[in-house]
């Protein structure tokens, strides 16, 4: 079954007949849903009858030409009704990286009774994390270069590979993709900007969520420092695991990776919930 994107979804079951879970999909600043790449092939591999919805962020991808939020709490509320809109069930599950990481959590506050799960990537949440873990340094010039020096796309999706991605040799396939959105789904440099604001303001609250997390992080991560996913682990005292050689995009580096952690916590988490709805011999 294909992943799900801006199309009408299919229905899907598991093989027991009982109703497939649903994924919500979110990427990251200035990201769209064709950036996840082959990687929703490989996780619905892992999720047999899974269905799988990558949605867009306001002012990214195929809704380039809206105003993006300067806030997360916006961010939550815009994907709440397109979930509501496309008449996705819920509790949903989530995956979802960076920014998306971001909206993912403040949902999962929001409204947990509408997330069965989250899986989040690479992601930094004040007040767990200081500014230049979050956003490390030798990026804020290059960050700035993207959103307000306009470079050809081919040099700025280059720039960006080389921030993201910790593969020694560019895959130009995955560039080529890349460039083609870029120029379909020009961000605007002003919408690029609100997202930057809305991530550098947003505040986690001390607790953690009602909603089992699972937290996933690129040990060579050069974006993003992985300490950020740790002191957030210890802070909401949830499960982290580290690839020890991908960097920011994990699912562009190791997506079978990826898939294979969240498939085996998603088993761990069946298994707990067998033991603790068993009655006691």
């Amino acid at each position: 079954m294909s992943p799900q994107g801006e199309g009408t979804p299919v229905s899907a079951a598991q093989d027991d007949g009982t109703p497939a879970s649903s994924w919500v999909l979110l990427r990251g600043l200035t990201r769209e849903a064709a950036h996840w790449g082959g990687f929703p092939s490989v996780l619905q591999q892992n999720l047999p009858g899974a269905r799988l919805h990558l949605l867009d962020l306001p002012g990214n991808g195929a809704r380039h030409r809206e105003r993006s939020p300067a806030s997360v709490a916006a961010l939550v509320a815009d994907v709440r009704q397109q979930v509501a809109q496309r008449g996705i069930t819920t509790p949903v599950h989530v995956l979802a990286l960076s920014l998306g990481a971001m909206v993912a959590a403040q949902w999962a506050h929001t409204a947990p009774q509408e997330l069965a799960a989250a899986v989040l990537l690479n992601t930094s949440l004040r007040p767990f994390s200081p500014l230049h873990h979050r956003l490390q340094p030798p990026n804020w010039p290059r960050l700035l270069r993207l959103a307000l020096g306009r470079p050809a796309p081919e040099t700025a999706e280059r720039l960006i590979w080389h921030m993201t991605s910790q593969q020694r040799v560019v895959d130009e396939a995955v560039l080529a993709a890349w460039v083609t959105a870029r120029r379909q789904h020009p961000v605007r440099a002003a919408n690029a900007l609100r997202q930057l604001l809305a991530a550098a303001r947003y505040r986690a609250p001390a607790q953690a969520p009602c909603v089992p997390l699972l937290l996933l992080a690129g040990a060579q991560d050069q974006l993003v420092d992985p300490r950020c996913s740790e002191a957030l682990a210890q802070a909401w005292e949830v499960p982290l695991t580290r690839h020890p050689r991908a960097g920011h995009d994990l699912p562009l580096d190791d997506p079978h990776w990826v898939a294979e952690q969240l498939r085996a916590w998603l088993v761990s988490l069946q298994a707990a919930d067998g033991a603790v709805s068993r009655p006691p011999a």
